[in-house]
């Protein structure tokens, strides 16, 4: 069966549509109208090899939040639903990832019970048109709708863009890694419980 999640979401600060693949080769067709999250989202997509749409309108003239916040429910939610039962796949992830400076742990677990502690500090205010503080909280908001546990380390690193970019790819790469099927547990769920 095809690991696919569709999710529209639509309040009156946002609408967002998420089409995810996880059986995919990374496409990615963002637009989110902030330029820095489209570049992290694409980025998540080329690196865990997901096929990765993201459309989304939302109230920028207020501020980013409602749109960066409803992109990362959102895309747990398709995450969640592309996964199903969560039969036969690896269940944990983890990636250390550089980026020039900057060095990035995540680690993951697809359990079923979200949970999200992110250690991800920055310099400023903003990076490109993104305000920083919303990068940690689309990350929470993605790891409660996704149902995993999460948790994320900045190691190193001096320069925001690359700190934000290289807590992207680490995240791309653990899920990668954590939604591949393992051809030794047949049909099986990855639980002593049998559910997740």
């Amino acid at each position: 069966m095809p690991r696919t999640g569709h999710v529209r979401r639509e309040t009156r600060e946002s609408r967002v549509e998420v089409i995810l693949d996880l059986d995919g080769s990374g496409r990615a067709d963002i637009a989110t109208g902030i330029g820095f999250l489209d570049h992290m989202l694409d980025s998540l997509a080329r690196h865990s090899r997901f096929d990765l749409t993201v459309k989304a309108e939302g109230d920028l003239h207020v501020d980013q939040h409602h749109t960066a916040e409803d992109v990362g429910l959102t895309l747990g939610q398709a995450l969640d639903k592309a996964l199903g039962a969560r039969r036969a796949i690896r269940r944990f992830g983890d990636a250390l990832v550089p980026l020039d400076e900057a060095l990035a742990q995540v680690a993951i677990d697809l359990g079923g019970r979200p949970w999200a502690s992110i250690d991800l500090p920055f310099r400023g205010p903003m990076i490109g048109g993104l305000s920083s503080e919303m990068i940690p909280h689309l990350l929470h908001s993605l790891a409660m709708d996704g149902r995993f546990a999460l948790h994320v380390r900045l190691l190193a690193g001096d320069n925001d863009h690359h700190r934000a970019e290289a807590a992207f790819k680490a995240l791309a790469r653990a899920l990668d890694d954590a939604t591949r099927p393992d051809p030794r547990l047949g049909d099986a769920v990855p639980s002593t419980k049998g559910v997740i």
